[in-house]
């Protein structure tokens, strides 16, 4: 059974490691929120992958634009001032890092999940949305003056008998 506090501690602990360990940032998790059919309307880049088992659903990364330049600096080592395909690669790995390490601390409860391959958006005022009222449990998150929102929604797979999920 899926608690929300298991899957905030788990994506607390998987982001605050990947950002740390890979880019050398230090983090500061906010106050975790729930949202219905998040992510919404947004201005800069979102990293959406895909979760699948016993429980079904999506994670996402999402932050502005010279958050993601700052990011891919920090893991390219290169100075990068403006989006770029460097950058929409950089920011793609980092969230399926976060999504893998959330991935692993979450199958001790959900049973095995398996991740897709991400999927990057970067734009101005763009929407991405999923379909149905699903809840999603959102981690803000800061590293100095900028923002990071790690977001998970998972329901159970109802193609599954309840045997099944854990």
């Amino acid at each position: 059974m899926m608690d929300q506090d298991q899957v905030v501690t788990a994506v607390r602990a998987s982001t605050v490691e990947v950002f740390s360990t890979m880019l050398g940032f230090d983090l500061t998790s906010g106050e975790p929120r729930t949202e219905v059919n998040a992510p919404g309307p947004s201005d800069g880049i979102i990293a959406v992958i895909g979760l699948a088992g016993a429980w079904v659903g999506t994670t996402s990364l999402s932050c502005d634009a010279a958050m993601a330049c700052r990011m891919s600096t920090a893991m390219l080592g290169m100075d990068y001032t403006e989006v770029n395909e460097d950058v929409l690669d950089a920011i793609s790995e980092i969230a399926n890092m976060v999504s893998g390490n959330f991935k692993t601390a979450a199958e001790s409860y959900l049973g095995p999940l398996g991740l897709s391959i991400p999927t990057v958006v970067y734009g101005l005022s763009f929407s991405a949305r999923t379909a149905g009222k699903e809840k999603w449990i959102v981690v803000p998150f800061s590293c100095g003056k900028d923002a990071i929102e790690f977001k998970v929604c998972l329901t159970p797979n109802r193609g599954l008998p309840l045997a099944s999920r854990h």
